[in-house]
């Protein structure tokens, strides 16, 4: 079996440790090398839990990683070390901290949640050549060749929620939803459209409201005064989420609500009840999910991973607490393939071939229709639903490239109309 660190601490701790010999090299003190991994993203305010959680998830990554041996590389081994900056979702400070992370930390990547923050950005990572990572694939362009979304394929895969609860409640004909107007938002409210047309859910209502608006209880009268089958809230920010969740719950609402992520859904059903949140679709799950343990999925051990991050972080598991840990693993992998740390050899060898190994299983670089590039690593993606004791689990695994074979007209239509094709926005 060999020695482990634990074999050798213990018999360090007992002085039993008298000789080097034989012991690898970490074990007679020599010390590795570090690689750097930038995180510009937002740490505070109204969509830090966006950001946070995935420093967090990250921080445990690099942990598992280097008490592991770390990442052989050129006959080296390096630790990995997560260096973080707090943009605020701020399109200046976001700039001012990837300079930051590239020209004075020296990291071989940068992980960005993107949207608002990226347009700023954008023309300086080209100029540095910096491999860069977005949540927000809309975000991408061919004016991008250093940037991927290999994780998050954000709007797209709210089309399996939408398709899944068509096949489950047939008697669910009306939608009202409502969405904050910015870049995380308006993408979504267009993917939400094709994908209700689609299913034939009539949209009775549609609020697009200001991303600065604390007090939803109008929004939410507006929504339930249309008697809608579905309430869906879009991308809408954690907080609103939970706000909204809970007007709904005080108005008397009794239909279907599905949303594009349902962060500390628990604090939710503490506002308003088990039973009020029983069905709630969204499309992030918990990583204790037995259906995670299957073979096709290529993150470690998700359940450990969940449950040490819960011990190390109570209360703050979000989407992104293994989505930018996702994109570490996506990094090492294509790291080991090139046998070398630079970004541009990185970037080469993951796009050397046509798929690469997504967490929700062997995914294809895509996008060149929607995005104008095949930078985004588009697959399966979970839809999940939060059953009667307060869990959300995994209902299946919907498929985003059959979708869009079938109704790619349909999404352009509704991209168009909303002005977010790459063309447009460009």
């Amino acid at each position: 079996m060999g020695i482990t660190r634990r074999d050798i601490l213990k018999a360090a701790a007992t002085g039993a440790v008298l000789s080097g010999v034989g012991l690898p090299k970490w074990a007679l003190g020599a010390k590795r090398k570090t690689l750097k991994i930038g995180l510009c993203a937002p740490l505070t305010g109204e969509v830090s839990a966006w950001g946070l959680p995935g420093l967090y998830g990250c921080e445990l990554w690099a942990d598992n990683v280097n008490a592991a041996g770390g990442v052989k590389l050129g006959g080296k081994h390096y630790d990995i070390e997560i260096v973080s900056y707090d943009n605020e979702y701020l399109p200046d400070k976001a700039l001012q901290g990837y300079k930051k992370l590239v020209a004075e930390e020296g990291v071989k990547m940068v992980m960005m949640l993107g949207g608002d923050t990226w347009p700023g950005v954008q023309r300086w990572a080209n100029h540095a050549k910096m491999l860069t990572t977005t949540l927000l694939p809309s975000d991408l362009s061919p004016d991008t060749p250093y940037l991927l979304a290999p994780c998050e394929v954000h709007p797209i895969y709210n089309v399996t929620g939408v398709d899944w609860l068509s096949r489950k409640f047939p008697q669910a004909k009306t939608v009202a939803m409502c969405a904050q107007n910015d870049s995380l938002g308006i993408p979504s409210v267009a993917t939400y459209e094709a994908a209700f047309e689609v299913a034939k859910i009539k949209m009775v209502d549609l609020n697009i409201f200001d991303p600065t608006t604390t007090d939803f209880a109008p929004i939410v009268t507006s929504l339930l005064a249309k008697k809608p089958d579905v309430l869906c809230l879009d991308t809408a920010y954690a907080d609103f989420v939970n706000l909204i969740s809970v007007q709904a719950k005080n108005q008397g609402y009794k239909g279907k609500i599905i949303s594009c992520t349902c962060d500390n859904y628990p604090a939710i059903i503490s506002k308003t009840s088990k039973q009020f949140m029983d069905g709630f679709i969204f499309q992030f799950p918990d990583f204790d999910d037995p259906k995670l343990n299957q073979k096709f999925i290529n993150f470690h051990n998700p359940n450990k991973f969940y449950k040490d991050y819960i011990e190390r972080r109570p209360g703050t598991w979000t989407a992104v607490s293994w989505e930018y840990p996702s994109i570490l693993d996506l990094w090492k992998y294509g790291a080991e393939i090139a046998d070398s740390p630079e970004p541009m050899s990185v970037l080469k060898a993951l796009k050397s071939k046509p798929t690469a190994p997504h967490a929700f299983g062997t995914a294809e670089w895509w996008g060149k229709d929607l995005w104008g590039v095949d930078n985004a690593l588009v697959g399966n993606w979970p839809v999940v639903a939060i059953n009667a004791e307060g869990k959300a689990r995994i209902q299946e695994f919907g498929s985003i490239p059959k979708w869009w074979d079938k109704h790619s007209k349909v999404l352009i239509k509704h991209m168009r109309a909303r002005k977010q094709m790459w063309d447009q926005r460009a």
